[in-house]
């Protein structure tokens, strides 16, 4: 049984996690905390950037001596292996804790429960599984890009109360409100790729940038079949400055791609026929480039394809009160998206904001304590 200190430690330590957020990806978000003997919280930290020190040693260093004898509560099991940084198991032991709790395993294929094993040959007691789902849930987008191959996929959108995804001519520009654009803002400067459709970028001319900018720098992603996006797009035109991918079929005409090339676009040419195919063939792709979050931010036909592949992780779903009426029939509508479990609830500016999973089960699967 854990204690409700265990509980309150276990608890901090994922908080402390979150602070990481946009800034440790490609590795995951780790929060520590340290109670001595006596059991007196000593020393708490978190992996705050990528390539710097992880979590427990962090947390180590601010308790000093006074972690020996102690618990280590650490919400992903510690690394055993010489990456960037020397193996964590090697400086928990070296400090001398006693005992440690770890709220869920590593599936990075370097680790994958060897810190766990180390540990326990090292004399320590280790237990697992302490705030597991929450652990997993946080680092859900490192375990799809470790386990997967892909990004994990947020499908934002926003539509009005009869469904629209645009406002018809002579509306406001914007379905949200500032409040709600101020969200995706955030959202979109913790991003490593936001994608969109051909269609989406003909009709908005987005720049798809975090405004104001964020902890990353995404790369924008255009589903252009035909390598139809105008070079004087404003994603074309501001290529040199942050990366656009183009991601176009198999027959893209040569001349169109030389021409999005030389304007500063990276483009990205699949074989497959199928657009479907294709778009599983790009996210693949960015998995192998090790990017881990990606934001698709429409059109409907984008939407419908992730949709009917089950290729969604995570939902944003803003509704504006609003309604157009039957004169914007003609206007794009979002395809009914599957049922999704509702994680937070928000009201910014009068919208409503649900955000949740698409497939929560795809956690449940991932809680294996040892």
């Amino acid at each position: 049984m854990f204690s409700p200190f265990d509980i309150a430690c276990m608890q901090r330590a994922l908080e402390l996690a979150r602070r990481g957020e946009g800034r440790v990806e490609p590795n995951p978000m780790v929060g520590a905390v340290i109670a001595s003997a006596a059991g007196d919280v000593v020393g708490e930290g978190w992996h705050d950037r990528f390539a710097g020190p992880h979590a427990e040693v962090t947390a180590l260093a601010a308790a000093g001596g006074a972690a020996r004898g102690g618990t280590l509560y650490v919400t992903l099991e510690p690394c055993c292996h010489q990456g960037k940084t020397p193996p964590c198991t090697s400086a928990i032991v070296a400090a001398g804790i006693r005992r440690v709790m770890a709220a869920a395993s590593d599936p990075f294929p370097a680790v994958a429960g060897g810190g766990i094993v180390a540990l326990r040959r090292a004399g320590l007691e280790v237990e697992t599984g302490l705030c597991g789902l929450e652990a997993i849930r946080l680092t859900a987008p490192f375990r799809g890009l470790v386990t997967r191959g892909r990004p994990w996929v947020i499908a934002k959108w926003a539509t009005s109360l009869d469904g629209l995804m645009a406002a018809p001519p002579g509306e406001d520009r914007w379905i949200s409100s500032p409040e709600s654009l101020a969200l995706v803002h955030r959202l979109r400067g913790r991003m490593d790729a936001i994608l969109v459709g051909i269609g989406t970028a003909l009709a908005d001319d987005p720049l798809l940038t975090a405004r104001p900018v964020g902890e990353r720098q995404a790369v924008r992603v255009v589903l252009d079949s035909a390598a139809r996006l105008p070079l004087a797009a404003r994603l074309a035109q501001t290529a040199r400055e942050c990366p656009v991918l183009v991601a176009v079929g198999p027959d893209a005409d040569a001349g169109r791609v030389a021409a999005l090339e030389a304007a500063g676009c990276e483009v990205w040419r699949s074989d497959r026929a199928d657009p479907g195919d294709r778009l599983e063939a790009l996210l693949a792709e960015l998995g192998r480039r090790r990017l881990t979050n990606l934001l698709v931010e429409g059109g409907a036909q984008v939407f419908g394809t992730l949709f009917a592949r089950h290729l969604v992780d995570e939902v944003w779903a803003f509704t504006a009160p609003k309604r157009f009426g039957p004169s914007a029939a003609l206007l794009p509508s979002l395809p009914a998206p599957p049922p999704f479990a509702a994680e937070e609830v928000l009201h910014p500016g009068g919208d409503l904001l649900v955000r949740g999973l698409a497939r929560p089960d795809v956690l449940r699967a991932s809680a294996d304590p040892r």
